[in-house]
């Protein structure tokens, strides 16, 4: 039996003509150019041969990206806020909340590590913790946690990374942009609220309660607001539990020794867990 060839390119039974993938370049292929994987795949300096030590590594690394592209969409979603632009405030907050998704799925590398393994490479890390990382900080700072102590470890950072953080520091977070939208919107938020200091964290306030009572009253299920609403909600529950599953990777691989960046470790975290982000979203469900 003759095989028959195609000359025209095509697939059997498809009227679609086929073209091969370019596979000669003069430089660099324009994936590489653009997304610079050459890059990415020599910042993993390691001390030592352990196997951990490289996960370690570029999963932290894989965090620290996730953590700039949320702060990203956050600003975005400020930027649109101040304009009364919800619908596309709502679109930059459900990316952020996909996101972190896959942030916290990026914990599940760790599960394997126990505290032999661990230990293996944690005096390699000298002083460094996630505790000094800024674009973590820089996430808490958009939230509206905000201690002027925790500036001080990354003033020395290269190029405008420090100018930057502290912008962040002094801006109005996240929630300040919200508060602002619903007060515009007739949910009266108190105007010591509004005229507070940006560089100072959000204390809850029971004025703030009653507009999102009011407003959950006022908005059903599907209406923008009631998004709105949820889309915060579930940012919240997302940072938390990003901050448990740290915990929890802490805990299972070092117990309650002392974090290499000289912290209290899992007591920290803890006392850090119990912090919420958008307060007042949270109480009014009591009410509601």
């Amino acid at each position: 039996m003759t095989s028959r060839r195609n000359p025209s390119n095509r697939h059997p039974g498809d009227g679609a003509p086929t073209q091969a993938p370019r596979v000669e370049f003069e430089d660099t292929t324009p994936y590489d150019a653009y997304v610079r994987a050459s890059t990415l795949a020599t910042l993993q300096k390691t001390a030592t041969d352990e196997p951990g030590e490289y996960m370690f590594l570029v999963l932290s690394q894989i965090m620290e990206l996730y953590f700039n592209v949320i702060a990203f969409e956050w600003r975005t979603a400020q930027r649109f806020l101040r304009t009364d632009d919800l619908g596309e405030a709502l679109l930059a907050l459900r990316r952020s909340r996909d996101h972190f998704r896959g942030l916290n799925a990026s914990w599940v590398s760790f599960t394997w590590m126990t505290p032999p393994d661990f230990n293996a490479f944690r005096e390699r890390l000298g002083e460094a913790s996630g505790f000094q990382s800024f674009l973590y900080r820089h996430v808490e700072f958009l939230l509206g946690f905000k201690d002027p102590a925790l500036l001080r470890p990354h003033k020395h950072l290269a190029g405008d990374h420090y100018a930057e953080l502290a912008a962040a520091f002094e801006a109005p977070s996240l929630y300040d942009d919200v508060l602002a939208y619903l007060d515009r919107q007739g949910y009266a938020v108190p105007q010591a609220v509004l005229d507070a200091e940006t560089n100072a964290t959000h204390e809850w306030n029971e004025a703030i309660e009653d507009a999102w009572v009011q407003l959950y009253a006022d908005n059903g299920h599907g209406t923008p607001l009631r998004e709105f609403a949820e889309s915060l909600t579930d940012i919240a529950e997302e940072f938390s539990d990003w901050r448990y599953r740290h915990l929890m990777a802490v805990r299972r691989t070092m117990g309650a020794k002392v974090g290499t960046g000289g912290s209290a470790g899992l007591a920290w975290l803890e006392k850090s867990l119990q912090r919420q982000a958008f307060p007042e979203l949270w109480s009014s469900r009591t009410r509601i």
